[in-house]
C-alpha cells in the first residue's frame, strides 16, 4: 500500500490528525456501516481523544475540499474521524489479514507526517532566525536610506524657497 494514497486521506480538523470512517473503510475493503458497527460494539475502546464524529460546518467545509457528492451515493450521517490512536485501536476491533496490512500502513503514514512536521518546523524556525537577523541589519540600512531621502526633500525645499536679503545670481 502506497503512502501518498494514505496521506490524502489524512486530514486536519480540531488540530489533529484524523482519517475518516469512509476513507478507512475503503481502504480495509468494507463497508462504512459494518466498519462503523464493528466500532459501536466496542466503543469503550474509543474515548472522544480516539475517535469523534464531525459537527455539520465541519463536514460541510471538508465536502468542499475532498468532492464528496451532496445527494445520491453520498453519506447520509456525518462521519466518524479516527485519531492515530484510534487507528491503531481499529486493529485490535478488525482482526483480518488486511486489517492489519491496512494498520501497519497507516502507521507508518503517520509517522511519516509527525517526522515531516518537526523537520518543517526546524526549517521554519532557522527561516525566522535569519528574518530575524537580516532585518536588524537592514533596519540599519532603511533608515539610512530614510535619512538620505530626508536630507534630499530638505535640499529640493531649500532651494525652491524664494531667497531674500542680498541675491548675487541677478544681473544688475
Amino acid at each position: 500500500m502506497q503512502l501518498e494514497k494514505i496521506h490524502t486521506k489524512i486530514y486536519e480538523i480540531r488540530g489533529q490528525k484524523v482519517m475518516l470512517d469512509f476513507d478507512l473503510a475503503e481502504l480495509y475493503k468494507t463497508e462504512t456501516k459494518n466498519l462503523n458497527l464493528a466500532v459501536k460494539r466496542n466503543i469503550r475502546r474509543f474515548p472522544v481523544d480516539f475517535m469523534f464524529q464531525l459537527f455539520k460546518p465541519e463536514w460541510d467545509s471538508l465536502r468542499l475540499q475532498i468532492e464528496t457528492s451532496k445527494s445520491r451515493g453520498g453519506t447520509r450521517y456525518l462521519p466518524y474521524a479516527f485519531t492515530e490512536q484510534g487507528v491503531a485501536m481499529l486493529s485490535g476491533i478488525l482482526n483480518s489479514e488486511k486489517a492489519i496490512e491496512v494498520n501497519i500502513a497507516i502507521m507508518r503514514a503517520f509517522v511519516f507526517m509527525r517526522q515531516y512536521a518537526l523537520t518543517h518546523k526546524d526549517l521554519t524556525e532557522k527561516l525566522h532566525e535569519l528574518e530575524n537577523k537580516y532585518d536588524k541589519q537592514f533596519g540599519d540600512i532603511y533608515d539610512a536610506i530614510n535619512f538620505l531621502l530626508q536630507k534630499d526633500n530638505q535640499e529640493t525645499e531649500h532651494k525652491q524657497r524664494k531667497r531674500i536679503g542680498f541675491k548675487n545670481d541677478e544681473p544688475t
